[in-house]
């Protein structure tokens, strides 16, 4: 016990913090020893005197408005927690900032609280130092964000007009030596598309700049958009593309949910020459598993551990590769931000199954199966009659799409403002078709001038919307917009033609 009681005393003294007992009347009535190595004050000559002795002369009404608060309702706690302005005095009239941690405690009835006082100065410049570091990060990233809005259309601009005019020049040169060139041509606007779209998304990924909207979307609908946009990719490839039917709604961002997909079936179909490629579901009992199986060149075991990483691409032996590594470390951090996982088995010349795991949370019910069979069928193209309304405020755009058109067939009128079309608009007939950027230079968007139009004249206008954004544009539209498809810039000419040819189709069905 004597023990003890020595511990207690030389704890007391020599305690980390400096340790101070003030009566109900403010008056010090204690002071450790470490008082003075904190205070400059002798202990003994504290005793007795006012707890101001301690609080610089600028800072004592505050003092007293905290002590009387707390006097209120005592209870163990830090002084002042929400406030920044705490600091005490030392004997030579120099000042720290203090922590400081209260305890009250009663003696015959009456009240006491003790103080354990620490400087904390260095502690709140690092403080402060990470605020600032936080400030300028983010910043950094509203700037990075601002680029990539900006990049994202005029990057793709005239990405836009290259690829346009390159397609127009394969329909009007018939000399087979020019045709080669235009071709190898095409196939580098198309490895230029990829990398844009692969760094632009990847560094809004990385930004920050991307929260997830979530909705519930149906499965079936995401499996039939894949097959629209790459059917086409796979008949020309010669490859058997077959896709399930899945009859399940989750609850995701689904702009993002089908951009991990396109991600995912499209390698498979990039590096798959002969067979097959699937994709199938399998509901289990914590989860949705969705696989994407091929028959395609495989990948070592000794590489997929570092397929996820950005710009690594695996040796192909041979075959040509395509893009430049970033297409899984985009879907590696889509599938972060959804909540999902993604597994990935593979054996060298005989395949690779990719497999987005997706936990049981977000299953939020089953929908009716279609009645059409899923598979390689694809529409076959509408009779061309109908007639275009180009709307870009873009020059050079503008001319490359419209000649583009104008050799596919169509009567395309085009108009370099939402001024211009207006009186386009005034002459539009039954069956037309407006294709229409979604920035436009007057600061209106192309489907606010199609909404305004379609309100105007009584019926749901068939449009085609470009945009630069895709992804954000599409995050943005909170209800659906019938008869509209949207396409991002640098359009797809393939794309381009089967939006048209569907949107034909609909209004001869109408």
């Amino acid at each position: 016990m004597d023990q003890l009681s020595e511990i207690t005393r030389h704890l007391l003294k020599f305690s980390p913090d400096a340790l101070i007992v003030v009566d109900d009347a403010g008056v010090i009535r204690f002071a450790n020893e470490t008082v003075r190595s904190l205070f400059g004050h002798d202990p003994a000559s504290l005793l007795g005197r006012p707890v101001d002795t301690l609080i610089p002369t600028r800072l004592r009404g505050q003092h007293g408005k905290l002590t009387a608060g707390y006097m209120q309702n005592p209870s163990a706690r830090e002084m002042g927690a929400r406030s920044s302005d705490l600091f005490a005095r030392r004997a030579d009239g120099s000042e720290f900032a203090a922590g400081i941690r209260l305890a009250p405690f009663h003696i015959d009835e009456r009240m006491f609280v003790a103080a354990a006082i620490r400087d904390v100065t260095e502690r709140r410049r690092i403080n402060e130092e990470i605020l600032i570091a936080r400030e300028e990060a983010d910043r950094a990233n509203r700037a990075k964000s601002r680029f990539l809005a900006t990049a994202s259309h005029d990057l793709r601009q005239p990405m836009q007009t290259i690829r346009l005019l390159n397609a127009a020049l394969l329909k009007v040169v018939p000399e087979s030596s020019a045709q080669e060139l235009l071709k190898q041509q095409e196939q580098a606007i198309e490895s230029m598309t990829r990398l844009l779209n692969a760094l632009l998304g990847i560094s809004r990924l990385e930004s920050g700049a991307i929260e997830p909207v979530r909705a519930n979307v149906r499965v079936e609908d995401i499996f039939e958009e894949l097959l629209s946009d790459l059917a086409s990719f796979a008949r020309a490839r010669g490859i058997e593309l077959r896709i399930e039917r899945c009859a399940l709604t989750v609850c995701t961002d689904r702009t993002l949910f089908l951009q991990l997909l396109q991600n995912l079936l499209g390698n498979a179909l990039k590096y798959t020459d002969k067979g097959r490629v699937s994709v199938s579901c399998l509901l289990e009992a914590d989860m949705l598993t969705l696989s994407i199986e091929d028959t395609g060149i495989g990948i070592p075991a000794d590489k997929l551990e570092r397929i996820f990483d950005e710009y690594y691409q695996v040796d192909t032996h041979g075959a040509k590769r395509m893009g430049v590594g970033l297409g899984l470390a985009i879907v590696k951090e889509v599938a972060r931000l959804l909540g999902f996982t993604v597994h990935i088995t593979s054996r060298l010349g005989q395949g690779t199954q990719a497999c987005v795991r997706i936990p049981r949370q977000f299953i939020v019910g089953e929908v009716a199966p279609a009645v059409a069979d899923a598979g390689m069928a694809a529409n076959e193209p509408a009779t061309r009659r109908s007639r275009l309304i180009l709307v870009e405020d873009n020059e050079g755009v503008r001319k490359a799409t419209a000649l583009f058109l104008k050799l596919e067939g169509y009567e395309t009128l085009s108009a370099g403002s939402v001024a211009e079309a207006e009186q386009l608009f005034e002459r539009m007939l039954p069956g037309d078709i407006v294709i229409a950027d979604y920035h436009l230079d007057t600061g209106s968007t192309g489907l606010d001038m199609l909404m305004s139009l379609r309100q105007r004249i009584g019926r749901e206008v068939p449009a085609i919307v470009l945009s630069g954004d895709l992804p954000s544009l599409l995050r943005s539209i909170r209800t659906e917009v019938p008869r509209c498809r949207f396409l991002g810039k640098p359009v797809d000419t393939v794309a381009l033609m089967a939006a048209i040819d569907e949107l034909g189709a609909e209004v001869a069905l109408a």
